[in-house]
């Protein structure tokens, strides 16, 4: 029986760092485990681009592998003594705010008008959430991907709120490749794409899989497949297949909200900003964050004068490392998080 519960806040005119407001923002979370009277407890998991909050959920599976196993009852980040809050990112798609959500202002989707958010925006309604949940102070924040955005950008954004971070297979910039232009190569071709506004006219699903058939395919899954699925024909159904299901639950415009965000994500320039201990973790096998970045980002961080030590997954599931080989890496996590108790 899990101990995940789930839930949601919302508030109101929340203020985007761009300029301009969201009248009103829901933001979807699990939690774990129990909060500590003095609020000082908490751990904050960030997910990544394309999954959600369940991914600290026992037997749930993301884009980055199921986290039930470092997440849990004598856990490297432990539920029996830390209270664990994985927040959907704003803008994103498993229950909070998002380009499908209506706008209160027209009665409809928001669509092709949703306001541009940076990856600043993100953490700010997280820092909300938080803030709405008791929680006074986070051991660590961490997460894969653009959860690892997520994890640098805390603690440059609000460096006194934890006590270290923890980014995972990810980067302090964002990877050099175009993301909206390579997007709208994908749906600039589906009939119902209409710029964005295709709520009304059925949906872009078979783009969408289509799409996540080769993202998954990038990141490694199909090799990770092949042990259980040694026939290739059957190996590519089950792709087909998990992509699919994938599609009926993302907005195809969540890609463009938080692909337009990364676009414009940079903390490199800002490392003087952060104060505790970075722990930056790798995969060997990863090609959209290659451990050749490791070099150029501890030094940066270390000239910076953050206190930073570096670790690679040895593992053949390239950017699902994280998750599909947890047990590579949850040594390291395990020593970072002791650390950090000993701290104080």
């Amino acid at each position: 029986m899990s101990d995940a519960e789930h839930a949601s806040f919302s508030f109101t005119d929340f203020g985007l760092s761009g300029g301009g407001s969201l009248p009103e923002v829901t933001l979807a979370y699990v939690t774990r485990g129990r909060l500590a009277p003095d609020g000082r407890n908490a751990v904050l998991v960030t997910h990544g681009y394309t999954s959600g909050p369940r991914m600290i959920e026992p037997g749930v599976a993301s884009s980055e592998g199921a986290w039930s196993t470092l997440v849990g009852p004598g856990a490297p980040i432990d539920t029996d003594r830390y209270f664990v809050v994985c927040s959907n990112m704003l803008g994103s798609s498993f229950g909070s705010t998002n380009a499908a959500s209506i706008d209160p202002r027209s009665g409809k989707p928001y669509g092709s008008r949703f306001p541009k958010l940076s990856v600043v925006d993100v953490v700010s309604a997280q820092r909300r959430l938080l803030e709405h949940l008791g929680i006074r102070h986070l051991r660590l924040v961490v997460g894969p991907s653009y959860g690892g955005f997520q994890a640098f950008q805390w603690a440059v954004t609000f460096p006194d709120f934890m006590d270290g971070v923890a980014p995972v297979v990810t980067s302090p910039l964002p990877p050099a490749s175009d993301r909206i232009e390579g997007l709208l190569q994908w749906f600039d071709k589906d009939p119902n794409w209409n710029g964005g506004d295709y709520y009304d006219a059925g949906g872009v699903h078979d783009t969408l899989t289509a799409l996540r058939v080769d993202t998954l395919t990038r990141y490694g899954l199909a090799d990770s497949l092949a042990e259980r699925f040694p026939d290739p024909t059957a190996r590519g159904a089950e792709l087909r297949r998990i992509a699919s299901a994938w599609a009926d639950g993302f907005d195809a415009n969540s890609l463009f909200i938080l692909g337009d965000a990364m676009g414009r994500y940079d903390v490199a320039k800002d490392f003087g900003r952060i104060r505790v201990p970075v722990l930056y973790v790798l995969s060997r096998t990863d090609v959209l964050f290659p451990p050749s970045l490791a070099p150029g980002v501890m030094a940066g961080l270390r000239g910076a004068g953050v206190e930073a030590d570096y670790v690679e997954i040895d593992s053949e599931h390239g950017h699902l490392a994280s998750g599909a080989d947890a047990g590579k890496w949850a040594p390291a996590l395990r020593a970072f998080v002791a650390r950090l108790e000993a701290r104080g």
